[in-house]
């Protein structure tokens, strides 16, 4: 049995400094606890892709590649946690590991930075500066490259915080230079001294907390700072060594007069000094500027460094802008602009570079990357597919019964919609192409109805269902080369078109008519008059790939058909049965008379009955694949089995379920999922154990009528929170997923018929956190498709990641 990736979904930590670009073209990013890697497809490059690394115990809050001299590409890079360690990753046959852990702070680390400094040409040390939550910036050293790495140096803030720290060679001494962005608005800078980084000059200037810094080596002597603060401004400052007896600096009218500041680096046996000078400010952004980067140098084949005058900022106003100097003033001047204009999201934590500068990537607040691409022909910045993902933990997944896209919701407050790429020269990788549901509760549960429609709750009590709009349908029938012109034809002149989210709202409105709004003379919509607030309308689009973040966040969204009233509580799972005619939902309870499982119509939406068996939350449902039993499981640590009675006045009735006497499971039953041929359901519990349940001879309890336990309880390691069985019998076996609470997932082959010459239980396949998940499984779903000696496995978990596995026998 082999198993290897198919897809990766996961977000960015909404964290400035969380995301950064190396020359290797590789990008990192933190994603939950993991540190995630992807290598975009950019001027014809080949996509990789995207593969997690495990190391942190809490969220990861900045990550950063070691820059190597000159234009080699980086084989190292940092990472910052809410853990209060730093981890050193290097590159190793592909893959990357970590090196050293780096432990010393007392509170959340914030931001990252390092720096190979070459003594000679035999020997090179590295710096890695690090700040953190407990107002201290520990410098740490690595005296050569198999040595381990010492914090050599703690500055202290008192009870201000470092925000951002930069580190630069400088030129001439060859020696460290540390800039600190603090909460004072001020820019500390500490040089290397003698082994000690001493403080050698503050900048002023900002007049709120400097966000972010950047440095850069101009074609000179020079260093090149750029600062960024929540004041919404950018500073860059210009540092050179020192013209003897100069003290200030004209202009060629000699009508201003910049002062200079200086400092002074001790260096073999000598006081070279550096003069400081504010170059500009640079006005542009409406809010906090979180990211600042200086393109990165370009190297010929001589050697010979040249470093682009254009500086990349992003701002929490949901613009990023490329700065560049006037070729006649050499006054700086905002040169491009690119972003979102409106809607009802905020903006970026931060934006990078590609390694040739001709593409710029900005992660933003709702986990999400936007990626923009020079057209050198026509000079424009046009935007570009990128990696996208849920921000927070996936709590539910669910495919479509004729098995074409995946559907998955988070307590991001998104439901989102996965489906493959068919490209024209037969490859397929898979992408987020729709984002159906934008809420404004955390999100708990998801049912597919049919193939274009599905029910989704949340923390609010109320079951929403949705339609596919005809758009969204063209458009996936031409991303994944599926054949919908039937389903289109039915639905034309009676589907909506798309739908938008009123403006305070939680509802996703149709929207039947293309162009049925009214716009401005600027294209902007006019609000309606009885509204206080414009709406973020949809506009139709057409394509053939997977949408850009843009389109995703407007224009992929499912119009809502219905709302369910009924439960007390939030509602926590839901159900529907393979003929699409029943919906079943339940909420959290605390007692029984909350404990009961509501029966929709799902084609009048009407409420057609309600079951009681238990006494606490019901934590999942399932209908079996000829929808005459349904499953229930509990957070009182019982199943309960009810079969469907069309022709009596009770639709369903309970025919077997267990109690304290005959459970075997001592806490809470997290997961079940029916056998393909509906013979056998299984049980997951946090008493780390999988047990096997069918029909059989032995009665073992009166409330269990003919069902009992078929197989010994599988003993795990670690709670059992997610189970599902493969679509098909695999050797004649019954192959079944199980995830566990600390994110791995367990492939075992169950045996129907063993007896004491064969073994009932075999351990297939382990993912680790690595391959699998680093947090708590939360789900785990067959994809229903017949194909021999290869199936596919869909996972979600708490670590914000969906994956989807090939498995080949």
């Amino acid at each position: 049995m082999s198993v290897s990736p198919c897809y990766t979904s996961a977000g960015c930590n909404r964290t400035p400094c969380c995301m950064d670009w190396g020359r290797n073209g590789l990008i990192i990013y933190g994603s939950c606890n993991a540190v995630a890697l992807f290598q975009p497809q950019i001027n014809k490059t080949k996509e990789q892709a995207l593969t997690t690394f495990v190391q942190h115990k809490d969220r990861v809050n900045c990550v950063k590649w070691i820059p190597q001299p000159h234009s080699s590409k980086e084989t190292e890079f940092i990472s910052g946690s809410t853990d209060k360690t730093v981890t050193v990753w290097k590159a190793e046959n592909d893959h990357y590991n970590p090196t050293a852990v780096l432990v010393g702070h007392k509170g959340a680390v914030s931001c990252v930075d390092g720096l190979y400094l070459q003594d000679n040409e035999s020997s090179s040390r590295t710096v890695v500066v690090s700040s953190a939550a407990d107002s201290t910036v520990k410098v740490w050293l690595r005296k050569k490259q198999n040595e381990s790495f010492e914090c050599i140096q703690t500055l202290a803030f008192g009870n201000g915080f470092a925000l951002a720290v930069a580190l630069i060679s400088l030129p001439v001494t060859n020696t460290a230079l540390l800039a600190c962005g603090c909460d004072d608005h001020r820019i500390h800078l500490f040089a290397e001294n003698q082994g000690d980084f001493v403080k050698v000059q503050s900048l002023l200037g900002h007049e709120d907390w400097v966000r972010a810094l950047s440095f850069a080596c101009d074609d000179g002597n020079g260093v090149l700072l750029a600062s960024s603060s929540q004041d919404s401004s950018i500073r860059i400052w210009k540092i050179l060594p020192s013209r003897k007896g100069a003290e200030e600096m004209r202009t060629e009218a000699e009508d201003i007069t910049l002062q200079e500041k200086s400092f002074s680096v001790y260096h073999q046996e000598a006081n070279h000094e550096y003069n400081i000078i504010l170059e500009s400010v640079l006005y542009g952004h409406d809010n906090w500027v979180y990211g600042i980067q200086w393109q990165p140098a370009v190297y010929s084949a001589g050697k010979d460094v040249h470093q682009p005058m254009c500086l990349l900022s992003a701002s929490i106003d949901k613009t990023m802008i490329l700065w560049k100097p006037e070729v006649e003033s050499g006054v700086w001047i905002e040169d491009v602009r690119v972003g979102d204009v409106g809607g009802n999201t905020l903006g970026f934590f931060g934006g990078k570079f590609s390694p040739d500068g001709s593409t710029i990537l900005g992660h933003g607040y709702q986990g999400d990357f936007q990626m923009w691409e020079l057209d050198k022909a026509s000079g424009t910045w046009t935007p570009q597919l990128t990696i996208s993902g849920h921000f927070d933990a996936v709590q539910d997944l669910a495919w479509d019964p004729e098995g074409h896209f995946l559907v998955s919701t988070s307590t991001d407050q998104t439901t989102r919609l996965h489906a493959p790429w068919v490209r024209d020269e037969g490859s397929i990788t898979w992408h987020e192409v729709g984002r159906p549901q934008i809420h404004g509760y955390d999100m708990q549960a998801i049912a597919m109805i049919d193939s274009y429609s599905f029910a989704s709750a949340g923390d609010e009590k109320v079951i929403r269902t949705f339609e596919a709009p005809v758009n969204f349908l063209e458009n996936l029938g031409r991303i994944s080369q599926i054949d919908i012109s039937e389903k289109v034809a039915k639905r034309q002149g009676c589907a909506p078109q798309g739908a938008s989210v009123p403006a305070l709202g939680l509802s996703n409105k149709a929207i039947y008519q293309e162009g049925s709004q009214k716009l401005y003379e600027d294209g902007s919509v006019q609000p309606h008059p009885n509204e206080q607030y414009s709406e973020a309308y949809f506009q139709p689009f057409c394509t053939s790939k997977p949408p850009t973040e843009v389109n995703l966040l407007q224009n992929t969204l499912w119009p809502e058909t219905q709302k369910l009233y009924g439960h007390g509580y939030e509602v926590f799972s839901l159900a529907c049965n393979p003929q699409a005619t029943i919906l079943a939902s339940a909420c959290k309870a605390s007692k029984a008379e909350h404990a009961v499982i509501l029966l929709w119509d799902a084609t009048t939406w009407r409420q057609i009955g309600s079951l009681s068996s238990h006494s606490l939350t019901i934590t999942q449902m399932s209908f079996t694949h000829n929808g005459e039993f349904l499953l229930s499981v509990s957070r009182d640590r019982t199943w309960s089995l009810f079969q469907h009675t069309p022709d009596k006045a009770e639709m369903f009735i309970p025919v077997a379920y267990t109690d304290k006497k005959s459970a075997i499971h001592s806490r809470i039953i997290w997961s079940c999922a029916w056998s393909h041929d509906d013979k056998y359901f299984a049980t997951s519990s946090r008493d780390k154990k999988v047990i096997i349940w069918g029909t059989t001879t032995k009665k073992e309890a009166p409330n269990l009528g003919t069902y009992g336990a078929c197989s010994k309880p599988l003993e795990l390691t670690d709670s059992a929170t997610a189970v599902d069985f493969a679509p098909e019998l695999v050797k004649d076996k019954y192959l079944l997923a199980i995830g566990l609470d600390n994110g791995r997932i367990l492939l075992f082959s169950w045996n129907s018929y063993s007896d004491a010459s064969t073994t009932e239980w075999n351990n297939l396949y382990e993912l680790n956190n690595n391959f699998a998940h680093h947090l708590t499984v939360k789900c785990l779903k067959f994809r229903r498709q017949k194909r021999s000696n290869n199936v596919q496995l869909a996972s979600g978990g708490t670590d914000h990641l969906v994956r989807i596995y090939n498995m080949e026998f």
